[in-house]
C-alpha cells in the first residue's frame, strides 16, 4: 500500500545457557572517537564509557559469566596528554567511591591486573580498599586491567621465577605452562574464552598475550561507551557457533 512500509522484525538472539563463556575481557576502545563526534572533550568519552561498564557488568553477572576482564589504562597510556591521564585516574577514584557499596553488595569480587604502584597514591589507595572489601565475594569478578601490559606481565613474570630460581624455591622441571601462569597477574583466574574489542580497530594491543592463545575475538565498530545489553549478547551468540578446536581437528 502507498504510503505504507512493512518493517523487518529483528531478529530475537537466543543464548544458548549451557554454553556461555566463562571468561570474557574487553578492550574497552572508542571513547576518544565517541567524544571527537559529539565535539565533546575525550574526558567526556571516558566518562561516558564508565556509564558501559555498569550495563556490561550488570549484564554479564545476570546471564552467568563468571570473569569479566576490562583493559582500562595500559603501560602505553602513559604517553597521552598529562591531563587526560589526570582526568582517567579521578575517574578511577570516583568509579570506586560511588560504586563499591553497590558492588560488594551485589558480590562483585574486584581485582586488579597491573602495576598499581605506578598510579597516584589515592587512586592506589582506593583500589586497595576495593579489593580487600571484596574479596570474599562470591560472585562475578571484574578484573580490571590497570597500568597492565601483556609484555611487561610477561617479563614481571620471568624476573620472579628467575628470582624464585636463584633461592631455590622452584627447581627447572617444575616450570611448565600452569606454574608459568601462576606468576600472571591473572592467576587462578581461566584464560578467556572471549576477547572483545569495539571501535573498529582489530588488534590486540598488548592486552593479555599469555593468555589470549586460545581465546576467540569478536570486533564490532560500536564505540566502547554505546557498546550495551544487546552487543554483549551478540558476542556471546557468535562464539556459540564457532567450533574451538584448540589446535586438533
Amino acid at each position: 500500500m502507498i504510503g505504507s512500509f512493512i518493517k523487518k522484525k529483528k531478529k530475537e538472539i537466543v543464548l544458548d545457557k549451557e554454553n556461555i563463556p566463562e571468561h570474557i575481557a574487553i578492550i574497552m576502545d572508542g571513547n576518544g572517537r565517541w567524544a571527537r563526534k559529539r565535539n565533546l572533550p575525550r574526558t567526556m568519552g571516558h566518562r561516558a564509557g564508565v556509564e558501559a561498564i555498569r550495563r556490561v557488568l550488570k549484564e554479564a553477572d545476570k546471564i552467568g559469566i563468571k570473569y569479566l576482564t576490562l583493559y582500562a589504562f595500559s603501560t602505553e597510556n602513559w604517553k597521552r596528554p598529562k591531563d587526560e591521564v589526570s582526568a582517567l585516574m579521578n575517574l578511577l577514584v570516583e568509579y570506586f567511591k560511588k560504586e563499591l557499596a553497590e558492588l560488594n553488595k551485589n558480590g562483585v569480587v574486584i581485582r586488579i591486573s597491573g602495576d598499581i604502584t605506578k598510579l597516584p597514591k589515592i587512586a592506589e589507595e582506593e583500589i586497595i580498599k576495593a579489593v580487600e572489601i571484596t574479596k570474599n565475594n562470591k560472585g562475578i569478578v571484574l578484573n580490571l586491567a590497570f597500568n597492565y601490559g601483556g609484555r611487561d606481565e610477561i617479563l614481571r613474570a620471568v624476573k620472579t621465577i628467575a628470582e624464585d630460581y636463584k633461592n631455590n624455591k622452584i627447581n627447572l622441571d617444575e616450570i611448565d605452562e600452569d606454574k608459568f601462569s601462576n606468576y600472571l597477574y591473572t592467576c587462578n583466574i581461566p584464560d578467556p574464552d572471549l576477547i572483545i574489542r569495539p571501535s573498529g580497530e582489530q588488534r590486540i594491543s598488548n592486552f593479555l598475550l599469555w593468555q589470549c592463545a586460545y581465546s576467540e575475538f569478536w570486533y564490532s565498530d560500536i564505540c566502547w561507551p554505546d557498546f550495551n545489553e544487546e552487543h554483549l549478547h551478540m558476542a556471546i551468540y557468535d562464539f556459540q557457533h564457532r567450533n574451538r578446536r584448540y589446535g586438533g581437528i
